[in-house]
């Protein structure tokens, strides 16, 4: 017997409520572009902006907000300072943005200002590690290139999965190959290299009607951004940890999306009779059971990494927190209604005996 925390009788009228759900959708996402806007793009942490980071431990127990206040009278640019750890480790991450110097002279001006402040405290170095500028543009170049092959290869899944079309997912494999070795014809910096890659898939699954591909990229791509711009709102750095939380959040939501799918795929099969908005908002409220749990249970794990992982782990933990949230979202509000605009209406036949015997 199967448990089910809602039964499969709900009759919530999602479909109903999507213009409100698309008017939220494009309401954050104006505002988190505005954000970022004002701000001249992302707040990009070490990994993409380049610096310095060091990591001192202290051999008795030091307040993290005197760190603090000791290190801002260095001046260093994009100067953060975190806690390692549990408060006992009196472990600290002390991490600049500078560029103009090298790591020994970044090491001298810390060590001289902690002398200073904590006259007679022992400590010492335990890592110092300096990123470059032109490594840290290449890391951004390569963060985004591998965001944009997870969605290129879940769009030729899904049409060959769901539409069983595999042969238009390798046309539009192949004019995305046309098209990317065309922009590096023209020398494309490579962040315009991948974000024209994505309109050209985006382009070419309108173009090659594969509706179902195109719910889930146009999903995926609302949660990232919605996610990005929450980050921007809150003036947070951008680093290789949230990418990694980015594309974990990507196959969590697309995990989310393909059970919908599945559900819509079935109940079509079953030739009802019925329109595809009616067979979508069926599926979603059949698989709401599966999408609460999973959701709820993933939700409450990243909080306790959240409220318990320390500093360290505090912003990862974060974008996982809002990607759950905006990913359940957006497979009910996104990815499914959107295949309504897509597809043309299922045209009304008639519910064979088996499928009446089943609904009785």
């Amino acid at each position: 017997m199967s448990f089910s925390f809602i039964k499969h009788e709900t009759k919530i009228d999602f479909i109903g409520f999507r213009y409100y759900a698309f008017a939220i959708s494009a309401l954050m996402i104006i505002i988190g572009g505005i954000s970022l806007v004002m701000k001249g793009g992302p707040r990009y942490g070490i990994d993409f902006a380049g610096g310095v980071i060091l990591q001192a431990k202290f051999a008795v127990p030091t307040d993290l907000d005197k760190v603090k206040k000791v290190l801002e009278g260095t001046n260093l640019p994009g100067l953060v300072v975190q806690q390692m750890g549990q408060v006992k480790d009196n472990d600290f991450l002390v991490r600049t943005s500078t560029t103009d110097d090298s790591s020994a002279n970044v090491q001298k001006t810390v060590t001289k200002a902690l002398d200073e402040g904590f006259s007679g405290v022992k400590y010492e170095f335990k890592r110092i590690e300096m990123v470059g500028p032109k490594v840290g543009e290449d890391l951004r170049g390569k963060a985004l290139e591998a965001m944009y092959f997870a969605i290129l290869i879940i769009a030729i899944y899904i049409s060959g999965r769901f539409e069983h079309r595999w042969m238009a997912a390798g046309i539009m494999a192949a004019g995305l190959f046309a098209g990317i070795t065309t922009l590096q014809y023209f020398h494309a910096p490579q962040v315009w290299l991948v974000l024209g890659a994505l309109v050209i898939t985006l382009g070419l699954c309108c173009f090659l009607r594969l509706n179902y591909a195109l719910g889930a990229i146009v999903a995926l791509i609302h949660d990232v951004l919605v996610t990005v711009g929450f980050f921007s709102l809150m003036n947070k750095e951008f680093d290789l940890t949230i990418i990694a939380a980015l594309l974990t959040l990507i196959g969590f939501s697309l995990n989310d999306t393909i059970i919908i799918y599945d559900r819509i795929r079935e109940t079509r099969g079953l030739k009802t009779g019925e329109t595809l908005p009616v067979i979508i908002n069926k599926s979603v409220n059949q698989t709401l059971s599966r999408t609460i749990l999973t959701s709820g249970l993933a939700f409450l794990a990243v909080s306790s990494l959240f409220v318990f992982g320390g500093a360290v782990i505090h912003d990862f933990a974060l974008a996982m927190l809002i990607g759950i949230i905006v990913g359940t979202y957006s497979s009910i509000y996104v990815a499914s209604p959107i295949i309504i605009s897509l597809t043309k209406p299922d045209a009304d036949e008639p519910v064979p005996a088996k499928a009446k015997t089943k609904m009785a």
